[in-house]
């Protein structure tokens, strides 16, 4: 069974997926979704269309819009569902991904957000069910989070527009939800179930271990962190990280390009302009 009835009944699930160029609802199936799902997808018309799924209704709202972060919060907008997950157009669910997911939060009634785990990645966190705090939810991927959509209404929490793919400013964006939902005192939980696998073949905004890539890096945790901690991060990170860079840019490129980030501070300078 892939899960059970009085446990849908009680809860719906939404799988909010963000793509581009698509031409017709096939990622549907290429993505083993079986229940309802909101499809917001990025291209050059704006439409609308609809289709059943086994066990739910998928929806697909063609915009012509940009940007990674627009497009879940309009996924977000758009849902009606109890519990929502976040959904890359490279995942590919397992079978029974919405028991897993409607059991755990049965299970967990205080869990306003639950992190779970990729099939095919190697979880930096225990394989246990456990409450994450920062600074382990600096491991959490956006394609592994799940939420109460109304958790997440009523204290205003959003993906933040100025990160992620499309802006120019690098990533960090799941960093900066995570950050916000600790901030307005939502519980975050890890639940070792693992609910799909994904690619992540290609990527749209990460070019290499550059120079611009380190700039962004501090411009980011300056933004999310704070001067402090974002400066201990850098420090870490460049060690931590150092095998994975080293054959682009040496580490003294790397730690003076990551506080040359930092001390130019133009995201938090964006979000000043923005709220004037």
């Amino acid at each position: 069974m892939f899960c059970n009835k009085k446990l849908c009944e009680e809860n719906k699930l939404e799988v909010l997926i963000s793509c581009m160029h698509q031409d017709d609802m096939s990622i549907i199936t290429r993505s083993g979704i079986i229940g309802d799902a909101i499809i917001i997808n990025q291209c050059d018309s704006n439409g609308y269309s609809e289709m059943r799924t086994p066990f739910g209704n998928a929806k697909m709202y063609s915009v012509t819009d940009r940007g990674l972060t627009k497009s879940r919060n309009l996924a977000i907008s758009k849902s009606d569902a109890d519990i929502c997950l976040v959904c890359d157009d490279d995942e590919v669910f397992e079978h029974d991904y919405r028991r897993k997911i409607l059991s755990a939060y049965k299970r967990l009634p205080d869990a306003d957000v639950i992190i779970f785990k990729m099939k095919n990645f190697a979880s930096p966190f225990k394989n246990k069910v456990m409450r994450l705090r920062f600074p382990k939810t600096l491991n959490v991927s956006s394609w592994q989070i799940s939420f109460r959509r109304k958790s997440f209404v009523d204290n205003d929490i959003r993906f933040d527009e100025l990160l992620g793919a499309g802006t120019g400013n690098g990533a960090e964006e799941e960093l900066k939800l995570m950050c916000d939902c600790e901030k307005k005192g939502l519980k975050i939980y890890y639940v070792p179930s693992e609910i799909a696998s994904v690619a992540q073949e290609q990527s749209t905004w990460f070019n290499g271990f550059d120079k611009q890539f380190f700039v962004n890096r501090g411009n980011t945790t300056r933004y999310i962190l704070g001067l402090p901690l974002a400066s201990l991060y850098a420090l870490y990170y460049v060690i931590k990280k150092r095998k994975k860079y080293k054959s682009d840019i040496s580490f003294i490129g790397a730690l003076t390009s990551i506080f040359e980030g930092i001390f130019e501070n133009k995201i938090s300078k964006m979000r000043k302009n923005t709220n004037q």
